[in-house]
C-alpha cells in the first residue's frame, strides 16, 4: 500500500501556526513581487477568490471581505515543510517527498497494521509537532493514493481526514467520482483531448484502449492507466534529488538595460548553483529566458529563450554566472522593457560522477572555493559573500505583507510574556 500525506492549504496553515487568531479567517498568499494569489484558505475559496487572481484587481475585495493577505514567505514555508517531512519519515522506511507539502510513504510489510489507526497517528503527530493539518490517502498504488487523499480532503467529516481505498468497490466508485481533468498527471491539453473523445471521468479513462493512450499520451499515459486500474506501476522516486533547478523572477518594473538584466541573471545562476551544491549535483546544460509584459498590449513584445550545453559539468557560481551572462548576450534585444527573466539548469549528474577532461578550462579550485563561500553564508547570513556581478540588493523583491521568519531568524522568535 502507498500513502499520500498532503498538508491542507499549506502556506495559509503556516501563517496560522504563529497567528492563531487567524483560524477560521480567510487568508491568501501572494506570489513574488506580491503579484497574484498562489494559495488560499478554504474561507478565501468560499468567498470566490480564484487561484492566480491579480492582487491589484482584487484589493477592494480583500478589504471589503476582511481577507488577510500575506507575501510569500518561502523561508518559513520551507522550514515548516522540513519539520513535517521529518515526522512523516518516522512512519515508513521508504518515502518520497513529492512537493513542499506532499509526501508519499510505502507501506509494504504492514499487513498486520491497522492502517487507518496508523494514518490517524501520523495526522495527529504532525498537527501536534508543527500545527499543520494534513489529510491522508492510502491505496494500493501511487495514483490511487493521490485519489484517496483527494477524497479525505474533500470529505473530512466522513473520513476523519484519513481514507483507505482497500476494495475494488471503493476503487471503482472513486474513479467514477473523479473528473478527468482532476486526474493526477493529466494536464489541461490532455484533459481537453480526452473530453473530445467523450471521456468524462477517471473510470472512463481506465476503460480506454491502450493504443489510443499510447499514441496521444505515450508511455506515461499507459503507466498512469495501469496505476489507476490497481496495478502497481509508478514507484517511489529517489527523494531530495531534483531533475532540474530553476530560479525565475518577475520584476517590480520593466528593465531595459542589459547591464541591469545581467546582474539579475547572474544572481539567478548563483542561486541555482547553491541549490545544486546542496544536493551534491552538477549541471551539464543551462537555459536562460527573457519575457516582456504580456499584459501590456500597448508595449512591444519580445520573448526569447536559449539552451546551451556547457563544456563541462559544474555547480560553481562563478562558472554558471559566466555562462548565463553569455547566454543573455545572445538573446537580448534592445528597445524592449523586460518584465521577467530566469535561469534553469538541467541534465544534472552527481558530483562524484562528473567526467574530467584535459581539454577544458574548468578551474579545479572552484569546488573548495564554493565550500568556503557556502560555509560563510551559512554562518553570517545569505549573500554575505557573493559575486561582484550579482545584484547589490537595491532591487529587493517587493514583499510588503511579509510575515516574520518565526523559525529561522532569532530576531523573529516568538516571545512569551508571563
Amino acid at each position: 500500500m502507498y500513502a499520500l500525506i498532503d498538508c491542507n492549504n499549506f502556506y495559509a496553515s503556516c501563517e496560522r501556526v504563529f497567528r492563531p487568531e487567524l483560524r477560521g479567517k480567510p487568508i491568501v498568499v501572494l506570489s513574488n513581487q506580491d503579484g497574484c494569489v498562489i494559495a488560499r484558505s478554504n474561507e478565501a475559496k468560499d468567498l470566490g477568490i480564484p487561484m492566480g487572481a491579480p492582487a491589484f484587481k482584487y484589493q477592494e475585495i480583500f478589504d471589503k471581505q476582511n481577507i488577510h493577505v500575506f507575501s510569500s514567505n518561502y523561508q518559513l514555508y520551507g522550514d515548516m515543510s522540513n519539520r513535517v517531512m521529518t515526522i512523516l519519515g518516522q512512519y515508513s522506511p521508504e518515502s518520497e517527498i513529492y512537493s513542499i507539502d506532499e509526501c508519499f510513504l510505502k507501506f509494504d510489510g504492514f499487513e498486520h497494521f491497522d492502517l487507518f489507526d496508523h494514518g490517524q497517528r501520523m495526522r495527529l503527530e504532525v498537527l501536534r509537532g508543527t500545527g499543520i493539518p494534513v489529510s491522508v490517502g492510502i491505496a494500493p498504488t501511487k495514483a490511487l493514493a493521490k485519489l484517496a487523499n483527494r477524497i479525505a480532503k474533500k470529505f473530512p467529516n466522513e473520513t476523519k481526514s484519513v481514507f483507505i481505498m482497500a476494495t475494488e468497490e471503493q476503487r471503482t466508485k472513486a474513479l467514477r467520482w473523479l473528473k478527468v481533468e482532476d486526474i493526477w498527471g493529466v494536464g489541461r491539453k490532455h484533459a481537453a483531448r480526452l473530453m473530445q473523445q467523450g471521456i468524462k471521468t477517471a473510470y472512463d479513462f481506465t476503460q480506454m484502449e491502450d493504443a489510443w493512450i499510447q499514441k496521444h499520451m505515450a508511455i506515461v499515459g499507459i503507466r498512469l492507466k495501469r496505476d489507476l486500474c490497481g496495478h502497481r506501476t509508478l514507484n517511489l522516486e529517489e527523494t531530495g534529488i531534483r531533475k532540474n533547478i530553476a530560479c525565475t523572477r518577475s520584476f517590480a518594473k520593466n528593465i531595459n538595460s542589459i547591464e541591469e538584466l545581467g546582474e539579475r541573471v547572474s544572481t539567478y545562476a548563483a542561486t541555482c548553483s547553491e541549490k545544486l551544491r546542496k544536493q551534491n549535483s552538477c549541471c551539464k546544460e543551462m537555459s536562460v529566458f527573457l519575457l516582456t509584459n504580456k499584459h501590456r498590449a500597448d508595449q512591444p513584445q519580445y520573448n526569447r529563450s536559449i539552451n546551451i550545453k556547457l563544456p563541462f559539468a559544474t555547480n560553481s557560481a562563478i562558472e554558471l554566472s559566466k555562462f548565463a551572462t553569455l547566454a543573455l548576450i545572445r538573446i537580448y534585444q534592445s528597445g524592449y522593457g523586460y518584465k521577467k527573466a530566469g535561469v534553469i539548469v538541467h541534465d544534472l549528474v552527481p558530483e562524484e560522477a562528473v567526467q574530467l577532461s584535459l581539454f577544458t578550462d574548468k578551474d579545479n579550485r572552484h569546488p573548495d572555493l564554493m565550500k568556503v563561500l557556502d560555509k560563510m553564508n551559512r554562518r553570517y547570513g545569505q549573500n554575505t559573500v557573493r559575486l561582484s556581478i550579482q545584484e547589490k540588493g537595491k532591487w529587493l523583491m517587493r514583499r510588503e505583507k511579509l510575515s516574520k521568519m518565526y523559525t529561522t531568524d532569532i530576531r523573529d522568535i516568538i516571545t512569551i510574556v508571563l
